[in-house]
């Protein structure tokens, strides 16, 4: 696929996108395609795919990540998420919050934990405010099965029960209806709608009326990696609900890698947000830090906002979808 190579900030980002490159020995973003293509993969267009809003600069990461695999010769998929984590890195601004966080390897990192058969449930923990974490959930659906063992068990968990019923609706999801008993404390299953018979059904999809029921669920399903939404009910939910659940497992001896997709004003200028002001990208990312084992930055679900961030122009929820999804079709290429 002969595309021009020309994404955003591209003279703030070559030199060192060029750098990581040449440690592999390969010479330029266009050698990096090529790789790509002897092997029938377009790591371009699955970025593009994913989330049909992202950036140019968000698929050719993609495009040097997934070369960085094949030169390493990652025939395991966990390995080539890590490795196609570098190729994000790479695409960092230099002395950004991005760049300081090490957001492209923490990336990396968290596809590698999915891809890997210690981990069993994977929610993304929503304020049900966008439909990106559906995004990111259908690429894992789809993919990350066909290499592991064990099938990855994939939930959205957010607030508001006709949110969680309507996403299911839209996207082909199962919508799990649940009741609290706020007296007992137990979560009692009302009822099951599964609205396609594909891989997509295999997503469950809950609505909590709150906290309490939020952590129940997350208890239910025995979720042991998340990543909380950040722009609609952060306070009111996701933050909460991943900050209490982490408690509780940590007292039961039970591991739980919590992941805080970063912070910001998202699609909606909420006032907890707006006041904290641009040093803390608002009170969802200051929350994120209380419990989060690893730390992104900016939007779950917005392009720009995360490229803002000196990163690329990808919702970080689809990015954690197209991560699996590229690092699957790099270890099923190097096995044929």
């Amino acid at each position: 696929m002969i595309r021009e190579v020309k994404f955003e900030s591209q003279d703030r980002r070559l030199a060192n996108i060029n750098k990581v490159l040449n440690s592999y020995g390969i010479a330029s973003i266009e050698e990096a395609n090529q790789i790509c293509e002897q092997y029938g993969l377009d790591p371009y267009l699955e970025c593009e795919q994913t989330q049909n809003i992202c950036f140019e600069n968000a698929k050719w990461a993609y495009v040097v990540g997934a070369a960085i695999a094949i030169k390493k010769g990652c025939k395991n998929a966990a390995d080539a998420a890590e490795a196609i984590g570098e190729g994000l890195q790479a695409f960092c601004i230099a002395g950004s919050v991005a760049d300081d966080r090490k957001v492209g390897i923490g990336h990396g990192n968290l596809a590698a934990r999915l891809l890997r058969e210690e981990t069993q449930c994977f929610a993304f923990l929503a304020g049900h405010e966008s439909f990106a974490a559906a995004e990111g959930a259908i690429k894992i659906a789809e993919m990350a099965n066909k290499v592991r063992k064990n099938p990855l068990r994939v939930i959205l968990n957010g607030l508001g029960k006709d949110a969680a019923m309507i996403i299911s609706r839209i996207n082909g999801f199962t919508y799990v209806q649940t009741e609290f008993d706020y007296f007992t404390g137990e979560l009692k299953e009302i009822k099951r709608i599964a609205y396609s018979d594909g891989p997509r059904a295999k997503v469950n999809c809950y609505g909590a009326d709150d906290v309490r029921e939020g952590v129940a669920i997350m208890w239910h399903e025995g979720v042991d990696v998340s990543i909380t939404g950040n722009s609609t009910n952060p306070t009111r939910f996701q933050h909460p609900t991943a900050g209490t659940y982490k408690k509780e497992r940590v007292l039961a001896g039970k591991p739980y890698f919590s992941v805080a997709s970063g912070g910001g004003t998202g699609r909606t200028l909420h006032p907890d947000n707006m006041a904290a002001g641009p040093a803390s990208y608002g009170m969802t990312d200051t929350m994120g830090r209380m419990h989060s084992d690893a730390q992104f930055a900016g939007s779950s679900s917005v392009p720009a906002h995360v490229e803002m961030m000196g990163f690329l122009g990808i919702g970080n929820n689809p990015m954690v979808g197209c991560t699996v999804a590229c690092a699957v079709d790099v270890a099923q290429a190097l096995n044929k």
